[in-house]
């Protein structure tokens, strides 16, 4: 746990990544190890994580990105895109993977997916929309609790253009829609930001005990 906590305060917002540094093959499998077993409301894992490695593409994104560098300079932009379309379809699917992997009859878990069914079912497309970048954004916390385990940097970004994005990468024909971005890679010296000290509220500011 030590170890941890020393990574977590190891790890920040990079600013200017080392566009020399690449991930290895290996390191960026255990990223994706960890996004695809974050949890997620029910299980269901509603989104799509897109990993970016081609220039081209990342060039056309950085003006989309508020102009940032990292876009262009990490090793991999990864943008979790959320679904915005989940119904009984998608329930059916994962039941199925239930079913399979747990070696179970589908009927037995036939329940279960009447409850799910029933739940997002009354939600309004909005409301699905809402709930499933929520999820996305599990996905994005594991990989921030990972990464620093082996010494690589994050930075999550929300300055972006989502509709610019789901244009660029044909998101919204795919039923899915960018929620938030990632770049991954190595910190440059020159990155200033990586000697400030970080601020945090205190304990005591931000915790209630009741």
């Amino acid at each position: 746990m030590d170890t941890f906590i020393e990574n977590q305060n190891w790890r920040y917002a990079t600013k200017k990544f080392d566009n020399t540094k690449k991930i290895s093959s290996e390191d960026l499998e255990t990223l994706k190890e960890a996004i695809r077993l974050s949890s997620s409301s029910y299980g269901l894992q509603p989104y799509k994580v897109i990993i970016i490695e081609d220039k081209t593409l990342r060039e056309k994104l950085q003006p989309v990105s508020w102009g940032q560098s990292q876009i262009v300079d990490a090793s991999q932009v990864i943008v979790f895109a959320n679904e915005t379309n989940v119904g009984n379809a998608e329930i059916d699917v994962y039941l199925q993977n239930i079913s399979e992997t747990r070696q179970i009859p589908l009927e037995t878990i036939a329940g279960y997916g009447d409850f799910m069914k029933s739940k997002i079912g009354a939600l309004t497309p909005e409301q699905i929309s809402i709930w499933t970048a929520k999820q996305a954004y599990l996905a994005l916390a594991n990989l921030l609790n990972v990464a620093p385990e082996l010494k690589i940097d994050v930075t999550p970004m929300e300055g972006f253009d989502s509709e610019k994005y789901n244009e660029i990468l044909n998101l919204t024909e795919k039923g899915l829609n960018a929620a938030v971005v990632a770049t991954i890679g190595y910190r440059h010296e020159d990155d200033a930001t990586q000697y400030y000290k970080k601020v945090r509220k205190s304990t005591k500011e931000l915790f209630i005990n009741l």
